[in-house]
């Protein structure tokens, strides 16, 4: 025991981050597993759609996670109390917005998306203004570089929704999908903890400059607008498969794009990493360069490895996540992982990028992104032709992305 805590002191609070990530994100996959394994494939179609929901609602939120992080690091004192309650207020607004439309339109996300009813999604709009409060937290955690609570939060939501969908699953004989709803919603609620927000900080009368207020905005809405790309690139395939293709298709899809998009789950963590040094160094006047080369290293790396093992053994990797139902697939597999990593690539460039307030890598990302879902909408004979086009489309993306980057450094 004493040896274990000597060397639980000589991890950084970095590795403890990065162990913590790899935890979470597998605790994420065993969610789906199970959920693949238990539905089978027609009903682990709307599971999907739930779960890809649950990704849109993540990019979203890390609009406020951001902009929280970021200015965690640049202000103090009083600024950062007022700063923090606006950012409260905001989640709030918008969470409620967010919710009450999702809501609203839940009959016609039903015919959408050919589900079996319209509550799963009713169920799922009730628990979105916690998450956006959640995402607050975890920026001031993330930009404070206070990793422990950062860590806390993430597993408290991870282990709560893995628990709590499986008991419900297991116990309450009503539509799987629903079940699966609640669950991610009451999951929200366990992602608060840890957390020291105040309802009466929402009324406090201390407010930003203006000149305070209009950086945080510039910044909220170029962040905004990339994580409106992200969601294009990373669910409007899944989306369009679950429109264009029959329901088991669709099921076999979205077990191919889970264990494809490993790379991206595992490339988040580098990015929580990323912003905040990225902006202290520059605050300090360092050289930012370095930051991005180690971590665009470590994902590059890391891609390599998951599609090589992708290429050599699909059949085996399906079997073991899925089981023989979903064997089709792994012609695909190492196709949708190298998608998949080409974009986890260029999305270390893009969060660099937005660190420093650049606006050009948003305009990229959000012309890929259309072009993707124009690709798809026009070539979806098969789910090859699907795979194929994003493999373009990340190429090109990745390309501009660089390009990018060297002429801001020749420049400098």
């Amino acid at each position: 025991m004493t040896a274990f805590r000597i060397a639980l002191k000589k991890v950084s609070p970095e590795q403890l981050f990065m162990g913590s990530v790899l935890l979470v994100n597998g605790g994420n996959y065993l969610y789906n597993l199970l959920l693949g394994r238990l539905l089978g494939p027609e009903v682990f179609a709307e599971a999907a759609l739930l779960v890809t929901l649950l990704l849109v609602l993540s990019f979203l939120g890390m609009t406020f996670q951001l902009a929280t992080a970021k200015f965690a690091v640049l202000f103090s004192d009083t600024d950062w109390e007022a700063f923090q309650n606006m950012m409260y207020r905001y989640a709030l607004g918008f969470g409620l917005l967010i919710g009450i439309g999702l809501f609203a339109f839940a009959g016609n996300l039903q015919q959408l998306f050919q589900t079996e009813s319209d509550l799963l999604f009713k169920t799922f709009a009730a628990g979105i203004p916690l998450y956006f409060f959640m995402s607050v937290s975890r920026g001031k955690y993330q930009g404070r570089q206070d990793y422990r609570n950062l860590s806390v939060t993430y597993q408290t939501e991870m282990w709560s929704r893995l628990l709590l969908t499986l008991g419900l699953l297991w116990l309450v004989p009503l539509s799987p999908a629903f079940l699966v709803a609640l669950g991610i919603a009451l999951s929200f609620v366990f992602g608060l903890v840890p957390s020291n927000f105040r309802l009466g900080s929402l009324f406090q009368k201390i407010s930003l400059s203006t000149d305070r207020k209009k950086q945080v905005t510039r910044f909220m809405v170029l962040t905004a607008c990339y994580e409106f790309t992200q969601i294009i690139i990373n669910n409007s395939d899944i989306l369009l498969v679950k429109h264009y293709f029959e329901a088991l298709d669709a099921g076999l899809y979205a077990s191919l794009a889970l264990i494809g998009r490993v790379v991206y789950f595992v490339a988040w963590m580098f990015v929580m990493l990323l912003l905040p040094a990225v902006v202290q160094k520059q605050k300090d006047g360092e050289a930012t360069a370095p930051v991005l080369f180690k971590y665009v290293g470590y994902i590059s790396v890391l891609s390599f490895s998951i599609v090589c093992c992708c290429a050599l053994f699909p059949e085996w990797i399906i079997q073991m996540m899925f089981g023989e139902a979903y064997l089709s697939m792994a012609p695909l597999l190492w196709q949708y992982a190298l998608a998949t990593s080409l974009f986890a690539i260029s999305n270390i460039f893009a969060y660099y990028f937005l660190s420093l307030d650049h606006y050009v890598p948003v305009m990229f990302s959000g012309i890929l992104g259309i072009s993707q879902i124009a690709l798809i909408t026009i070539f979806h004979s098969s789910l090859y032709m699907v795979v194929q086009v994003q493999i373009i489309a990340m190429i090109a993306l990745l390309v501009a992305q660089i390009i990018y980057f060297a002429h801001k450094s020749i420049m400098q």
